[in-house]
């Protein structure tokens, strides 16, 4: 979350007025993320969080903003977007697409231990179920294809040895994203960018997922790398911690248990998850947008990441040869 687009405390209270959402008794601007401008305000009805679209048009927004309301109506505690009189769930504010959404009870665990990893696989599983039915259809805007085009605008800001492993690993996941193996596996939606401060708990349970906006129709798998990369590692050095993993692995195949091209190909998706989140950091970093509020996050961590699932490989079981079998192809 960041401030591009200032919205004064007056212009906020009509826009939430005119939504039936009470009188605005304060408006804050959010300092987390990068991408859209976002503000928590409270009425006199309650918490909601005020957006507005900064990169996503009006064309887009209506599949993250449907697929909120899919969710919630499917028991799927996330971000609910208000409706106008009309029914309309996307609005416009200052000359940008906006929504309102309620604001989510509890806090983000940046320190996460066993238990929370279990909640985020359960609760994951579950999502991915409850999208099974959802009639809207749109790619991962960063997958492989934004990749393809951004590594090239980001190799002149970056060494030799990071350009050698960027480009290896760009030829790599193209490899794998061509195999039989990989265009069979179980997609729907997913979230993307299921993050440490994307989740609340509260008393120690979930709470909720947020922040859907890189929402889209992938691999399931790719959502469980990018989990896995974040909840399940240790944050200093990109490591692998084998207790969290297994925690949040057991609990989401107890709802949704992985197929054996699933198990196979994971070590991959993990490199693939660090990937897209270390070309999208140096992307922000190096080509940065002015913002009142803006805190811009650090390219190397995924680079550390990335190295990490390289050299030491995650193992799920073993399923290593059909793994190569899945090269080969």
């Amino acid at each position: 979350m960041a401030v591009f687009t200032e919205v004064s405390f007056d212009e906020a209270a009509a826009f939430l007025h005119a939504l039936d959402l009470g009188e605005l008794k304060s408006i804050k601007g959010c300092s987390g993320g990068i991408e859209n401008t976002n503000y928590f305000v409270d009425t006199d009805q309650g918490a909601w969080v005020l957006t507005l679209f900064e990169r996503l048009t009006f064309e887009q927004l209506p599949f993250y903003l449907h697929l909120m309301k899919h969710l919630a109506g499917r028991g799927i505690p996330v971000p609910d977007p208000a409706a106008a009189k009309n029914g309309a769930i996307l609005h416009r504010l200052k000359g940008k697409p906006a929504a309102v959404v309620n604001r989510l009870r509890g806090s983000s665990e940046l320190a996460p231990m066993a238990a929370h990893c279990a909640g985020v696989g359960d609760m994951l599983a579950r999502m991915h179920l409850a999208g099974l039915d959802f009639p809207r259809q749109q790619p991962n805007l960063r997958g492989l294809s934004w990749w393809n085009e951004t590594i090239p605008v980001v190799l002149p800001h970056i060494t030799e040895e990071q350009s050698r492993l960027l480009l290896s690993e760009q030829a790599f996941q193209n490899h794998i994203a061509e195999s039989s193996a990989y265009q069979a596996l179980p997609r729907g939606v997913i979230h993307a960018d299921l993050f440490r401060d994307n989740v609340m708990f509260e008393n120690g349970k979930l709470s909720g997922f947020f922040d859907f906006y890189f929402a889209g129709c992938d691999t399931f798998l790719f959502d469980i790398g990018v989990c896995l990369n974040d909840w399940c590692i240790d944050l200093a050095t990109g490591r692998h911690d084998a207790g969290r993993a297994n925690a949040f692995l057991a609990a989401y195949q107890a709802v949704r248990a992985l197929n054996a091209q699933e198990r196979a190909l994971l070590p991959a998706v993990l490199r693939a998850g660090a990937l897209r989140f270390w070309i999208s950091r140096l992307w922000d970093f190096h080509m940065p947008r002015e913002a009142s509020v803006l805190t811009a996050h650090d390219p190397s961590h995924f680079e550390r990441v990335l190295r990490e699932r390289v050299l030491h490989p995650f193992s799920l079981t073993s399923s290593q040869e059909i793994l190569a079998e899945t090269l080969s192809t």
